[in-house]
């Protein structure tokens, strides 16, 4: 077998950097250890969801979560966005500057019960709020409509106290519907897609917004106002 080469270069932007292989090792151990921070930091806010669903199954005989999925960026994900946002490549400044690197979508029957979710969530008093970008009540030009919430939520390691950022998505099953089939023809077009085809998603976007409009109204009907607070206590 072929022993190790004593050094390996590595092509950067700035040039050649010349590494040995206990230092690759270190290098990637470091990345692994800062990218399992945040999959801790996304357990934590699915467990707080995972605890407001069930509460409210059991409460209220009502589930306001239709869905629930998570990701962290992969390595190569998270070195593209380091890149194409020219971030400096350490970890306090991707910390600082990369705020989804951990994310969480949340998805609901309806508007009312994504806001509901919203205030449950960031109103904890270990949450601490960020960001707030409302989607829904402020659609994005093509359409898009969802809730975003930059949180931090704390990590209790061996050696302490870490707090967190995650991100989290609120949106309804006709805004992640729609969402989804965007991103779907952005990828088939590379981005570049035809006016005609921008046009219609605008005007399905726009009738996404009504269905959900209209459903709401009649879950209202039926069923009234739900409370905003599960833990009055």
């Amino acid at each position: 077998m072929d022993a190790l080469p004593q050094h390996l270069s590595v092509r950067t932007t700035d040039g050649t950097a010349t590494f040995s292989p206990r230092e690759l090792r270190e290098l990637r151990d470091d990345f692994q250890k800062f990218l399992l921070l945040y999959q801790f930091g996304l357990r934590e806010v699915e467990t707080k969801l995972e605890i407001l669903r069930d509460e409210f199954q059991l409460t209220h005989d009502y589930n306001p979560i239709e869905h629930l999925s998570s990701r962290v960026k992969s390595a190569d994900s998270l070195i593209d966005k380091v890149v194409r946002k020219g971030i400096d490549a350490d970890f306090d400044s991707i910390r600082a500057h990369i705020t989804d690197i951990a994310g969480v979508r949340v998805t609901t029957s309806f508007a009312g019960d994504a806001y509901r979710l919203f205030d449950l969530l960031t109103q904890q008093d270990d949450i601490t709020v960020r960001e707030v970008k409302d989607y829904i009540a402020r659609p994005k030009p093509n359409g898009y409509k969802s809730l975003h919430v930059i949180v931090e939520v704390p990590v209790f390691l061996s050696s302490g106290r870490v707090d967190v950022a995650v991100e989290v998505q609120f949106r309804t099953i006709a805004m992640d519907f729609w969402a989804s089939l965007e991103h779907k023809i952005y990828y088939k077009y590379e981005g570049a897609v035809p006016d005609g085809l921008l046009a219609e998603l605008k005007d399905a976007a726009d009738t996404a917004a009504e269905l959900d409009a209209r459903m709401q109204r009649l879950h209202g009907e039926l069923h009234g106002p739900r409370p905003s607070r599960v833990f009055a206590i």
